[in-house]
Formats: structure tokens, sequence, C-alpha cells
């Protein structure tokens, strides 16, 4: 049997019922005031269902939580504690997701021939005489690539628990790193995912069977978060591999994220003191991963939205890109027309206290000594404790290591660094420093692609001494081509998805058209230092450029100064 068919979500469904029982009883226990709790909750909700664009569905809720709101505070504790218990039980029901090994199996034969299809028909009329190749995941190696220490991952799983923390540039993502565990033969994972994505009927069958549970981003009231928390617990201390999106929600300026939302994460610690205290230790491992994309399906949206100083704050894009059919296959079809245009780059695994981890789940500090992880949740007296405050300390740590695995792991493509170089031109021609004044440079600048190609060479050596160095990673078309090359690629990337030009051939040159997406795609080496950087999060400096000495600095930097 392979590794992956012994994963526990294969026998999810029989255990269902009871995870969701765990899980209702333990919040329903573990709130200490059911009357803080049931008020925050209707306030929240109240204020919510008031200002949303309300359905009959949402009428009638409306009303529920307006007359909790209004007689939660006559109500005796035995009346709190009941109602607190329904509203879990409702919650419960809601999030728990749902695995049928037999739709994992027909996705796992469908999924080739189907984006086989969206690449060549041709292909695909080759492929049905060879039915075993036609439903053979190789035929897209050359397209989506998974890098990493994958022997080591594959070994590992047996032995732990594995919780995923990739990058989350897109609603691909999901399904694109789906593709990336069946292609490295590790066991599928369950994660949490908007319950606006299940609104495509089609979409929603095939997530609501692979292990998706429902996360409504709509509602913020605490009581909500402790069922998503416990759920997520629930599932670890049963040995379920997971998915979390550590971002919290697509990186709106195509930036590498530097700080992280680990509330589903941090439950790692508290779900591994549990199955101690229960004397069936069963070790946590993370995976830090980053998604690389040629081209971001979402990006005019996504970037729109980070430069509309409302749109920070919104959670959730109700309409995008991935909501019409027509432009992600469109999509589908410029990434697949192109070598290596996703690059899915799985980092070392590291245990819920940020210590490197082994093939066999044993930890070791930075001094390459091994360290027993149980030590992190006993006292004093070895008594394992569960300690929330203690937790998050651990969880804030392990936040900054995954944010260094996701620098190491970011893999830079030629859109990247045609961006980059590009804006860095932008900026030299703008009459003003400030982003918004470099922005309303469209169609002004016209580059000369002998120019302009050099500009990516000097970049380019820069990333390759980084990569060198083990601090960013590059493929290999990408550390070797030429200049000219690497425009051609990126220019052909950006041309026949994004519906307005980027960059657009003029006899002098290279006319920089569409600042705002050049913007979105410089982003991605903002925080290497190797780009403007103006995304960095609040309280935090902009990332300075890397230091280049003696045998370290660049040919390119040495003849013509630093990019």
């Amino acid at each position: 049997m392979a590794i992956r068919d012994q994963a526990p979500i294969f026998g999810f469904n029989e255990a269902r019922e009871d995870i969701v029982r765990a899980v209702i009883s333990r919040v329903t226990l573990g709130t200490r005031d059911p009357l803080l709790a049931l008020n925050d909750a209707a306030y929240h909700e109240t204020k919510r269902l008031e200002s949303s664009k309300k359905s009959p569905e949402e009428y009638r809720e409306l009303a529920e939580w307006q007359k909790l709101a209004r007689t939660v505070g006559r109500m005796s504790d035995g009346e709190r504690r009941q109602k607190l218990a329904e509203i879990v039980e409702r919650y419960g029901w809601d999030v728990a997701g749902n695995f049928d090994p037999r739709v994992f199996r027909v996705s796992s034969k469908l999924l080739p021939p189907v984006v086989t299809y969206l690449l060549a028909p041709r292909t695909l009329a080759r492929l049905v005489r060879d039915p075993r190749r036609l439903v053979s995941l190789e035929a897209l190696d050359d397209k989506v690539r998974v890098e990493g220490p994958l022997e080591e991952l594959r070994e590992l799983s047996q032995h732990g628990t594995a919780v995923y923390v990739p990058t989350h540039l897109s609603n691909m993502d999901s399904i694109v790193f789906g593709y990336a565990l069946e292609r490295a033969g590790l066991p599928p994972a369950t994660y949490g995912a908007g319950k606006n994505l299940f609104t495509n009927p089609v979409l929603s069958f095939f997530m609501h069977n692979l292990g998706a549970y429902r996360v409504d981003r709509r509602i913020r009231h605490n009581l909500y978060k402790d069922v998503l928390k416990t759920y997520s617990g629930v599932l670890l201390e049963r040995g379920y591999h997971s998915l979390f999106f550590p971002g919290g929600t697509r990186s709106r300026s195509g930036g590498v994220e530097r700080r992280l939302k680990l509330g589903l994460a941090g439950t790692a610690v508290e779900a591994y003191a549990r199955t101690l205290l229960a004397e069936r230790e069963r070790r946590i491992y993370f995976v830090p991963a980053t998604i690389n994309y040629l081209i971001t399906l979402e990006a005019e949206t996504l970037i729109a939205d980070f430069l509309a100083e409302a749109g920070k704050g919104r959670f959730i894009i109700e309409d995008d890109e991935s909501t019409r059919i027509g432009r992600i296959a469109n999509f589908v079809r410029k990434l697949f027309d192109m070598q290596g245009s996703v690059v899915i780059r799985l980092g070392h695994p590291i245990d819920p206290f940020g210590n490197r981890v082994d093939e066999r789940c044993r930890s070791y500090d930075r001094r390459n000594r091994e360290v027993d992880p149980s030590s992190y949740v006993r006292d004093t007296s070895g008594k394992v404790m569960l300690d929330p405050a203690r937790d998050a300390q651990y969880t804030r740590e392990l936040g900054d290591e995954i944010c260094k695995s996701y620098l190491k792991n970011t893999v830079v493509m030629a859109t990247h660094l045609v961006a980059a170089a590009c804006f860095e031109r932008l900026r030299r021609a703008s009459p003003a420093g400030d982003l918004f004044t470099v922005l309303r440079q469209r169609d002004v600048v016209v580059v000369p692609r002998d120019d302009l190609a050099a500009d990516v060479v000097k970049l380019r050596d820069r990333v390759n001494l980084l990569a060198d160095r083990g601090e960013i990673a590059i493929g290999d078309f990408t550390r070797r081509a030429s200049g000219g090359d690497l425009v051609e690629h990126a220019m052909r990337a950006f041309a026949g998805y994004h519906p307005a030009p980027v960059l657009s051939p003029r006899p002098e040159g290279v006319s920089i058209c569409d600042t705002n997406l050049l913007f979105y795609y410089q982003n991605r080496l903002a925080a290497h230092g190797l780009a403007w950087d103006t995304i960095a999060p609040p309280g935090m400096p902009p990332a300075r450029p890397p230091s280049f000495e003696g045998k370290d600095a660049p040919r390119s930097a040495v003849r013509g100064g630093a990019q």
C-alpha cells in the first residue's frame, strides 16, 4: 500500500461525527463566561447581518441574533450553557469537512487529461491511444515542478503529523498544492477553505469531498474562532495532515508574506501537548512552502485592492478573475504553454518550537543537538501543561522561522526580474519619488531592448549569488538565459493573458504600459531587497539591498554599479 493511502484522512468519514462531538464538547466546556461569549457573538453577527445584502435566510438569522442580544442577560447560567451548546453544534457541523476516497481517486485520474486538453487537444488525441500515459501526472512535469526534500518528507509523514504552510497568491493555490502533494507521493491533507469558494457547485463538490472544511471569514466573533481552532486541533491530535495558509488571505501586493496570522497554526502546540496528556505522543511538524507562478490569475484585482486605501482592510473579494471561467481557461492555457511556469517548493520541516526535524521526526536545536520537544510543554516538575500564553509565544517564534523559510524558497522567475528592472526605470524617470507618482507613468517610458536586457542581467546576477548562498531559489532557465531571452519570456507570459498590455514592443524599444501589474510582479523580490520595497508590513523597516563583497560581488555590478 502506498504511503499516501495509509493517511488517516482515508478513514475521515467514519470518524467525522466523533470529531465534531469532541469539538462541541471541548468548546462548550472550555468557555468560561457564556454570557460574554454569547454577547460578543450576538453583537458581531447583528452588525454583520444588518450591513449585508439580506436574503430571506439572512433576515431570519438577523432576527435570531437580535432576540439573543435582548434576552441573554435574563437567562440563567444553565440556559446560557444550553444556548452556547446549540450555537457551537451548528458551527461545528457547518465547518466539518468530508473525504470520499472514491472522489479522490477519480479526481486524481481526471486531472491529467483535463489539463492536457486545455494545453493541447492534439496531444490528448495522441494520449488516448495510451491510457496509462493519459492518466499519468508525469505529463505535467515540465510545466509544474515540485521541488524540495521530497524523499525526507515522504519518510517523515510516517512518523508524525504534517502541517503544510505555503505562501498564498491565488484561489488556485489549494488545487495546485493538492497536485504537488499527489505528485510528490505525499498523503493528502485537510484544509480550511473560504465558504465563498463553495458557491460554485462543481468546485464545491470536489472541495467538500476532498478534505476541505468551511471557513466563513465574514464571521468575526471569538466563539466561531474557538470552533475553528478546536476543530483544527482535534484533527492534528488524531494525525490528520493539514494545510494552512498562514498569510490569512491572498497576498494583495504580490509580495512574499513577512507577517503571518498564526491562529490555526497555533493550535499545533496544544494538540501536541494533548497527545502527551493522553499518553499517545504524536509529533507534529511544519513544512513551509512557496507557490510560485510565472503569472498570477487574479493579479489585476489583487493589486488594485492593495493600492486602494480602503481595500487594505477588506478580507474577501467577492468577484475576481477566479470566478470567471473564461479567465481561468486563459490562465491555465498560458501557464501550460510555457515550461516551468508553476513551481511549488517545499522547505525543510521544523517542529512547533522552530527546531529542525529529521526524517524520523527527531528535533534538533540550532547547535544540532537532539532535543526532546515534550520539554517545551512541561513545567519544572515535568508535568505536561496546557498554557495558551506560552503557546502564543512559541507560535510567534515559529512564524519567524516560517517567514525565513519563505525567503529561502522563493523561486525567482523571468516576470519578476523584468518587472523589477522596468520599475526601477520608472522610478528614475518619475518627477517625484512617491509610489503613486511612479505608478502614473503609464505609456511614458520606453526602454531600448538592449538596455532593458542589460538591467535584467545585472539583477539576475545578484539573484544567482543569493541563490548560491541559499537565500533564494532560481530555476535553470532563469539562471542561465540571456537578458534578451528573459525579456522575451516575460513579455510572452504577460501577453495573451492580461487584457491590457503590460509591456509593449515599439520600434525604439519596450514601452512600459501597465505600471500596476509591474509593481505587483516586482514585489515578489521586495522582501529580499532586490526590488523597491514599499510593501513592508507596518512597523517593519523596508528590506535593505543584499550586501555583496569581495568574491561575492556580481561581475555586472562591478562593471556597471549595483542595480
